[in-house]
């Protein structure tokens, strides 16, 4: 059943003003989905240049009527069709009658069809006409619909409301090219399905394969509790099951349903056998029954590592970490004990060179007034990486805080092939094989979350969680908690976390979104959770989006679905972009994206590990640049070959050839498996490992791994009681705030502003300034006398520099959003007013900017603060040669303000001053800062053209 075709659905609003530019005739209209208001709609009508939007909107009865301008009447309709009829009259409320509709674009049929996984086909996709309150009230053509298309209909209505079912996709494809076949054949008198029995075959190649396997195993353990003489397994014998009807002519078949018929047979005989001859066992021998387990081993202790650094120019050394004592030892080459043993409390700072990235100054107490630094250089950076991080570590652990600052995540990735995985996966969860992996020295470190995302997983989900759990405990030692699992289809994610961190989650949610065909199968498509970590809010997707190289767009598409869709994190964010939501949002899985290069030069290039000449080819990467997907997000160096499409049982070659009914069709090995994230603002992530592993090959594609080093933050508690006088308060003032969005609508605006520090939402004025000088763009001021002053909940220093504003651009007429973001708090704080400069998005897309003035007053007894764990480790690039030893010196603040330089001066009756300290810079793993505005006209700021 077709819908009119100026209906959008849910496009967003920007998408709706660029097919209204493009129309560019007064009187252009569409109707989309409402952003603000759930089963409402918006009419949007171009007029002189300028996109005006009005609500349509459903009362008590269903009946539709439109907000236009004071003064004019409602009108209600009991349908969209109707109410759109009346409105293209002239006098009706609306700038000028609705006279030329904006035709939705075709839609593509065949959206993911390549087959890649097995799992291709065809859907048409139909939207339903639904009468007043259910849906556009949209009127069928005349006619009954073809029984395969009714067939279709109700295979959506199934797919929606039904377990997944893996050959939901084969399904499709018969309804809509072969259903018609076999009605032929039936009108002719042939009582055989053939083409359904061809398509249940297909569908079931993956279930023989299982039920051989299970089948073998039930056999053997009969075997095991038979007597010697017990006839043979009723698998063998040549007995037809009830039920075959029309289909019994296809062998394959018959032979699958024999075997179920004999797995029936086992499963409900077994265990009544076993327990007869274990029972007949105990008595004749008087066995005693054994006693319980013993305890699972407690969490495995460090070993101490040692290193093999250069002190000076030439001179070599060991430097020893034991994490369990909480001491690092210095011990020169040739002797047989330490020449300085380091207590960890002594340690005061940890500085990593960016410019040589062996080396690192380990600054530490030397007597309570002085303190001593020292530059080591290791063999390798991942030395480096090792040794820092078993020093952080060993600050953790020997640390007195309740909560924790810091945590690591592990976040892995693999498109399993529909193929069980191999007994062990310990090179994957320990992050070893190619690219930037984990040292041999902390590669068995455990780390406090795993995050892992599958694609095409033929296990079922309590056994996948078990296999993880186990794999884990057999490496770690530690008995993982499972805080969730979400699964669409074969896409599934598992969430473990330590027995300690159990407590500290909260608010867990999660959700999946379809995007295979007609966005109704989820053979494609993505699984999401997210929780709080104490004060820490994550978000986690897993997705597996369209394949083939030339469905780039498509891939985009999947993107911006799943971005819109999937219902994770605090509801009273839900209007914001996903990507606004989670103080860290991680997104990963099989993304498809290929390489746009000929498959030889592909091939020519992994050989000499010439990597940087395909990244500049690859399509996630020239989508990021052109800012279609990912927007703000990084994603770690890549330093591993690609890793799909490899030969199945090796590593050694690509399977780029691929032989079809159709022809073959070449797959271009290519980083289909991806890891990204996004942070909010002045947050801590460090990613220290991203990698795939070697030597796993039960699958086309490679698992892919990455370890991230994280801030988080306590639910905090005021360290002053709360007394009987009143309580000083904290302030956020705004001085000025200007926007500009891109948009083709003159609607006056309000800036809504959202935070955990806030008792409830807080709403700003309109606009007081509003022009439209360059076309497209809308720049829009607000003055102090707009902007709320707003109080937080608490006002203590330590706890407002871990807090952040959500603010989002709201129509007046509308309450829709032309977009939101993100600003950090922590260096707002003071009684100057400093300025803040950021970019605005809306459902995945840059929609425009926003810069002000604001300032965050903090009470003067409240602005007490302490080092966090990750602030002892800084980055360093330096600017001259620095000299290797460097003399004792006073001792510097645990603390310096961001960009300046310690105090270093030299101490009385030293020979030499300290050397100038480098200069401090942003590790390479953190995205810079952007500099300016990558849409030129944003550049109005400045007051250019």
């Amino acid at each position: 059943m077709a819908a009119a075709s100026w209906y959008h659905r849910d496009i967003s609003r920007v998408v709706a003003e660029d097919l209204l530019a493009k129309a560019g005739r007064d009187g252009c209209f569409l109707v989309r989905d409402s952003e603000s208001v759930s089963g409402a709609y918006a009419l949007c009508l171009l007029f002189q240049r300028h996109v005006h939007t009005y609500r349509i909107l459903p009362d008590d009865e269903g009946l539709l009527s439109v907000q236009t301008v004071q003064g004019i009447q409602a009108k209600c309709f009991r349908t969209l069709p109707d109410l759109i009829g009346a409105y293209q009259q002239p006098n009706n409320g609306l700038v000028t009658p609705l006279l030329y509709p904006v035709h939705r674009p075709q839609e593509v049929a065949d959206e993911d069809s390549d087959g890649e996984d097995g799992r291709g086909g065809h859907a048409d996709s139909a939207v339903p006409a639904v009468g007043p309150g259910g849906g556009p009230g949209l009127s069928a053509p005349p006619g009954r619909p073809h029984i395969s298309q009714q067939l279709q209909l109700r295979l959506q209505e199934q797919v929606r409301s039904s377990p997944a079912s893996d050959f939901m996709g084969f399904m499709a494809e018969y309804l809509t090219q072969h259903l018609q076949l076999d009605l032929e054949a039936l009108r002719n008198g042939h009582l055989q399905l053939r083409h359904l029995s061809t398509a249940l075959v297909t569908a079931c190649r993956a279930l023989h394969r299982r039920i051989d396997f299970t089948l073998a195993g039930l056999e053997t353990l009969a075997r095991v509790f038979d007597p010697p003489a017990s006839p043979r397994s009723p698998a063998r014998e040549q007995v037809r099951p009830w039920g075959l009807g029309l289909l019994a002519s296809d062998p394959d078949l018959e032979l699958l349903l024999n075997k179920i018929s004999a797995v029936n047979h086992l499963l409900s005989s077994l265990e009544k056998k076993v327990l007869r001859s274990l029972q007949e066992t105990v008595s004749r021998h008087n066995l005693a029954l054994p006693s319980l387990a013993a305890p699972p081993p407690a969490t495995k202790p460090l070993a101490v590592q040692r290193f093999e650094v250069k002190v000076g120019k030439s001179q070599r050394a060991a430097l020893t970490v034991d994490v369990e004592s909480g001491t690092v030892a210095i011990t020169k080459r040739g002797s047989g004990s330490p020449e300085e043993t380091i207590p960890q409390d002594k340690i005061l700072q940890l500085i990593k060179y960016q410019s040589v990235q062996t080396k690192v100054r380990l600054v530490y107490d030397r007597d309570p007034q002085r303190s001593l630094s020292k530059d080591f250089v290791f063999p390798s950076a991942r030395k480096r990486e090792a040794f820092c991080q078993l020093l952080q570590l060993m600050k953790i652990q020997h640390s007195n805080l309740d909560e924790p600052d810091l945590i690591s995540v592990y976040v892995g990735t693999w498109n399993m092939g529909s193929t069980p995985p191999p007994r062990s996966l310990a090179s994957w969860l320990t992050s070893r094989g190619l690219g930037r992996t984990q040292d041999e020295t902390t590669a068995c470190v455990p780390h406090d979350i795993y995050v892992i995302g599958t694609q095409e997983n033929s296990l079922g989900d309590r056994e996948w969680v078990e296999f993880l759990r186990a794999s884990l405990k057999t490496l770690m030692a530690i008995d993982y908690r499972v805080v969730a699992l979400q699964c669409l289809w074969s896409i599934k994610m598992v969430v473990l976390v330590k027995p300690e961190h159990e407590r500290r989650i909260s608010h867990v949610h999660t959700s999946s979104v379809k995007t295979g065909i007609a966005n109704t199968l989820g053979n494609k498509g993505a699984v999401g959770v997210s929780f709080l970590f104490n004060g820490t809010s994550f978000g986690f997707v897993n997705c597996h989006l369209a394949s083939g190289s030339e469905k780039t767009h498509r891939r985009n598409q999947n993107y911006s679905d799943i971005l819109r869709s999937l219902a994770l994190g605090d509801k009273r964010l839900s209007a914001f972009d996903l990507t606004l939501r989670f103080t860290h949002l991680f997104w990963f899985g099989d993304l498809n994206y290929r390489l746009d290069m000929d498959v030889q030069d592909i091939l020519a290039h992994v050989t000499k590990k010439e990597f940087d000449i395909l990244l500049a080819v690859d399509q996630l990467n020239l989508e990021r640049e052109k800012n279609k997907v990912f927007l703000r997000f990084s994603e770690g160096d890549i330093s591993f070959p690609p890793t799909y499409r490899y030969e199945r049982g090796s590593r050694d070659s690509y399977m780029w050839q691929k032989f079809k009914t159709t022809g073959m069709r070449i797959n271009v090995p290519s980083w289909c498996d991806r890891i990204l994230w996004k942070s909010h603002p002045e947050t801590h992530l460090v990613c220290n490992s991203y990698g795939c592993t070697d030597d796993i090959v039960t699958s086309d594609h490679s698992p892919v791994f990455a370890t991230f080093e994280v801030g988080v933050t306590s639910q905090f508690v005021p360290k002053k009681a709360p007394g009987t006088s009143p309580e000083p308060l904290a302030c956020i003032e705004w001085e000025s705030i200007e926007v500009i969005v891109k948009t083709t609508s003159r609607s006056k605006c309000y800036i809504e502003f959202h935070s955990y520090c806030l008792e409830e939402a807080q709403r700003s004025g309109e606009n007081t300034s509003q022009s439209c000088d360059v076309p497209g763009f809308l720049k829009m001021g607000w003055s102090a006398k707009q902007l709320p002053v707003l109080n937080p909940i608490l006002p203590d220093l330590e706890y407002l520099g871990d807090q952040h504003l959500l603010l989002s651009i709201k129509g007046v007429e509308s309450c829709e959003s032309y977009g939101e973001c993100c600003i950090a708090m922590r260096s707002m704080i003071g009684s100057m007013a400093q300025q803040f400069e950021t970019f605005l998005f809306h459902r995945g897309e840059e929609t425009g900017s926003m810069r002000g003035w604001m300032k965050v007053r903090v009470p003067k007894d409240r602005s007490s603060t302490r080092e966090r764990l990750y602030e002892w480790i800084s980055f360093e690039e330096e600017e001259d040669a620095l000299a290797v030893d460097t003399p004792t010196c006073p001792k510097p603040p645990l603390r310096y303000p961001a960009g300046a330089a310690p105090p270093c001066a030299p101490a009385p009756g030293d020979a030499e001053p300290c050397p100038a300290v480098p200069r401090r810079t942003r590790p390479r793993s953190l995205p810079e800062a952007a500099s300016s505005y990558t849409n030129p006209a944003y550049f109005i700021f400045e007051g250019l053209p």
